[in-house]
């Protein structure tokens, strides 16, 4: 497991690892990331899509996955994504959709 923490679903402090490992449009949307808290929705988002994409839901704290750590498991789902980074994009803004919906139904956020 890296850096002994144990995590049950893609965490949001790995997100700047995301960077470089597609094209200019999606390395801009993680750069707009970064610099968010981690409770911004958008960064929510980002995490939200990586869980499912991921795979994260299925993950056991046995598993091959797992032992490799969160790290190295995004930059692989990531890198190996068959997709263009126009669909990631896509995908970003469902989740940030989903995300804002949520938001709006249980905190009546306005985002």
């Amino acid at each position: 497991m890296q850096g002994n923490s144990i995590d049950i679903l893609f965490p949001s402090r790995v997100i700047e690892s995301l960077r470089n490992l597609r094209g200019e449009r999606w390395e801009n949307l993680i750069s707009s990331l970064i610099d968010l808290e981690p409770m911004s929705p958008d960064r929510i988002a980002l995490v939200l899509m990586m869980v499912k994409i991921g795979g994260c839901t299925s993950c056991q704290s046995d598993s091959f996955r797992s032992m490799r750590g969160c790290m190295l498991c995004s930059n692989t789902t990531i890198k190996r994504y068959k997709g263009s980074d126009q669909t990631l994009l896509d995908l970003y803004n469902d989740a940030k959709k989903d995300v804002n919906k949520y938001m709006k139904e249980v905190t009546n956020y306005d985002g």
